[in-house]
């Protein structure tokens, strides 16, 4: 029903090491992304797209882990956007929806996903995200502030994000065509006019960019192994 892609190809150069195989709570940053997913209801199949030079690391990794869900681990592209594509074309015939999720999102729950997916049923396209709450300011090259910018109604995207499958091959085949550079799934659906709901996020499913994120989600995610055992969640 649904096919996951995990986007695992970058190049981690803010971080100076491969985040993906960092290790949080036990095991590597990608193996809790991985997990979500095989854990979700909804997830029929999961894709990794990754650099070559990990694949047998994945290999190793969802042998040990006794995943029962990812069928591909494919060659990334130059830029994210390449690397979905990669994805796009291995996902399986039948599937009916595609969830794009940054692996290096460990965060992420299978509660997350199913209330992602239960929106894109009905809208078509859906991705989690969260109100932006901090000051915003503008700055020229030299970082001094040259003005304000509103809020209000501004919302900080994150992943999954999932669509319709005809949507999003419609999406990237326009990207494709007009020569398009994008950061995201969000900004590819968008250009054809089609409206994304967004889920609002009550959990925290942040992005490992640099090292100080490590110590932040590991404490996370053995408090939610503490919660889990004593019931509380």
């Amino acid at each position: 029903m649904l096919s996951a892609i995990l986007v695992a190809a970058g190049s981690s150069q803010r971080m100076g090491f491969d985040k993906l195989f960092a290790t949080i709570a036990g095991e590597p940053v990608i193996t809790h992304a991985i997990r979500a997913f095989d854990q979700a209801i909804s997830v029929s199949e999961i894709i990794v797209v990754a650099r070559e030079d990990r694949h047998d690391q994945i290999q190793k990794i969802n042998r040990d882990a006794g995943f029962k869900k990812l069928r591909s681990i494919v060659p990334g592209g130059e830029r994210r956007q390449d690397s979905v594509r990669a994805g796009l074309d291995r996902v399986e015939r039948g599937a009916k929806y595609v969830a794009v999720h940054d692996a290096a999102r460990p965060l992420t729950t299978p509660e997350q996903i199913e209330r992602a997916f239960e929106q894109c049923r009905v809208h078509g396209a859906a991705a989690l995200a969260q109100p932006v709450n901090d000051t915003l300011k503008r700055a020229d090259a030299d970082l001094f502030v040259t003005g304000s910018v509103d809020r209000h109604q501004l919302y900080a995207m994150q992943t999954p994000q999932i669509f319709d499958r005809d949507l999003i091959d419609d999406a990237y085949r326009a990207v494709y065509t007009q020569g398009i550079w994008i950061t995201d799934e969000v900004s590819a659906v968008e250009r054809l006019g089609h409206k994304i709901a967004l889920v609002l996020d009550d959990d925290f499913n942040f992005k490992i960019t640099y090292p100080r994120d490590l110590p932040v989600a590991e404490f996370i995610l053995r408090d939610r192994a503490r919660d889990s055992q004593f019931g509380r969640r």
